[in-house]
Formats: C-alpha cells, structure tokens, sequence
C-alpha cells in the first residue's frame, strides 16, 4: 500500500509542476502586455516602468519562470513585502498576496464542498441501498421517482427558490453567511445550511440512482447468490458481501464529484452572494487580476489532485486488486 500511495504521490507533483508551467506561460508569456493590465487606464510611462520593474516583468522569461516556481516552494520578495511560500504572486487589483486572500476565501468553498459531500453520501448512497434491499416495494418507487425530478434541478434555479421562500418570503432564516466554525458553531451550520443543501440536491440524487444500480448488480453476482443458497441471512449477505463491492463504483465518482464541485461551488457562491473560491476566480477574471487568476488556478488544481489521491487510497482500499497492479 505505501509503494501504492508513494507513485500516487510522485504522479500527482509532475502533475502539479507542468500545471504550473502551463498556467505561467498561458498567462504571463500571453501577448497582452501583463504591466498594461496591472497598471489600468490612464497610465504613465513612468508608471508603466514601475510596475515593470516591481512585477519582474523587464527580467528575461527564463527568469521569470524561474522567480514564479521558486517562490511557491521558498517564497519571494516584493517591493511591499515578502510574501511566504507558498507564495502565489500578488493581487495588482488588491495589492495582498494571493496565498493569504485564497486561504482566507477557502472555509466557505470547503465548507460547501465537505458539507455537500456528507449530505449526498449519507442520503444519496442511503437511500439507493435502502431502495435495493426493498426492490419493488413503496419505498423503492418514492426513491427512484424522486432521485429522478431532482436531478432536473439546477443551482441557479433552486437557489433563489429555496431564497424566496426560507429567507425572503417567510423569514425562518437570515441570508446565508459563512461564519468561522471557531467563532460560532451554531451560526456557521446556520448560515451555510441553505446553501450546502441546495449545491447537495442534485448529487444526491444521482448517487441514489447509482447506488441502487451498483446493489442490485451486486446482488446477482454468483458469490451473493451462493451466499444465500447456503442458508445466509439477506441482511447479512447484504452487509457482508453485496455492500462493500457496491461501493467500487460510487467511490470512483465521489472522487470525480467532490473536484468538480469546485466548480459548481462558483455558481453556488455566486447565488447566495458568499465569499468563497469560486466567486474569488470571477472576481479576479472580472478585474483582469492575473496574479490572482493564476493562483485559483494553481490551488484548484492541486485540491483536485488531492482528491484524487485519496480516492485512489480509498479504492484501492476496497479493492486489494488495484493496488497490486
């Protein structure tokens, strides 16, 4: 399992490295003239200069390069400062360091993403099994129907649905908000419950939908069958047997969905007006503030491997056969 996890591990930083690289070149070896954008409308030639000089950007690109890589694993100096590693680069538009503007963004992304997760794994992959061990019943038919009308569900239609009647119109509850966990337990599960509900839905029902699939196909594989001909009992053939190959297939696209829901975290953030990751790489797109651009970029992509590296531990956990291959 260790060898395993070390060329994991290895693959994951080659990755990460040409990312880098690519995202360096796509942005700061662009045509456009990086300094015009930092210094906006109305700029001076001396000032221009300045943010040249101050940007490293009158420097040969090989140096260039060679500042950027170093400074996230050393950290680098600014005329403002020095900035830490892992040093980002700093925001033109803000004029803070990229690395501490994402950190103080990321609680309210992880918040959505974990507390999705937990909600679609508990429910979704629980009502799918349930649904399998009850085929045909009531229960079945409630859960597959439903899985089905609420993964025609969207974010930006749910979203200011849910707004409409929870805030707006009744006034249960207050606009969600993210408060630090540490500040305020109650507050934070509060003011995050609208939105983590809302971006969960439609995971949720797909994972109900692609449990009951992966428990019934498992059900009538030869070994569960043999299983209950030697006298089991079905809900020990269930637990035992059938439940744990089920979940080859969910985790494999748990993996897959909690990266993506980086993504869908923008549209959330956006709908329910949260500072998080996701409205932090609109606003820096929106700005033309490359420096920030560029370390969502970087952050996002090293989330999603390191994602995909525990997924990988947790598959090959469940199947010993992955990992001796």
């Amino acid at each position: 399992m260790l060898q395993f996890i070390l060329r994991r591990t290895v693959g994951a930083v080659v990755t990460l490295f040409l990312i880098g690289a690519a995202t360096f070149f796509l942005f700061v070896a662009a045509p456009s003239d990086y300094a015009s954008l930092a210094c906006g409308k109305d700029c001076s030639p001396q000032r221009l200069a300045d943010i040249r000089e101050a940007l490293g950007l009158d420097l040969p690109l090989v140096q260039q390069f060679w500042d950027f890589m170093t400074g996230i694993v050393m950290g680098r100096d600014f005329p403002t400062g020095h900035c830490s590693a892992p040093c980002l680069g700093q925001s033109f538009y803000s004029g803070e360091m990229v690395w501490d503007t994402i950190m103080d963004r990321f609680p309210t992304t992880l918040t959505l993403t974990a507390g999705g997760a937990v909600v679609f794994l508990v429910v979704g992959v629980g009502a799918g099994m349930i649904s399998a061990y009850r085929r045909g019943s009531l229960l079945d038919k409630i859960a597959t129907g439903g899985s089905m009308v609420l993964s025609s569900f969207q974010i930006y239609f749910l979203g200011p649905i849910v707004l409409w009647i929870f805030v707006y119109s009744s006034g249960l509850m207050d606009n969600p908000k993210y408060v630090p966990i540490t500040q305020d337990p109650a507050g934070w599960f509060v003011g995050m419950l609208l939105p983590t509900l809302v971006m969960a839905t439609i995971f949720t029902a797909q994972y109900t939908r692609m449990a009951r699939s992966s428990m019934i196909e498992q059900l009538a594989e030869e070994h569960v069958r043999t299983a209950r001909a030697k006298g089991m009992s079905k809900p020990y053939v269930f637990f035992r047997y059938a439940w744990r190959g089920s979940l080859i297939p969910i985790v494999t696209v748990f993996g897959m969905d909690v990266s993506s829901m980086l993504g869908g975290a923008v549209v959330t953030e956006l709908t329910f007006s949260l500072q998080g990751i996701g409205r932090l790489a609109v606003d820096g797109a929106v700005h033309k503030d490359l420096p920030m651009t560029m370390g969502v970029m970087l952050f996002g992509a090293f989330f999603i491997l390191l994602i995909n590296i525990l997924t990988d531990i947790a598959y090959a956990y469940i199947d010993p056969r992955i990992r001796l291959s």
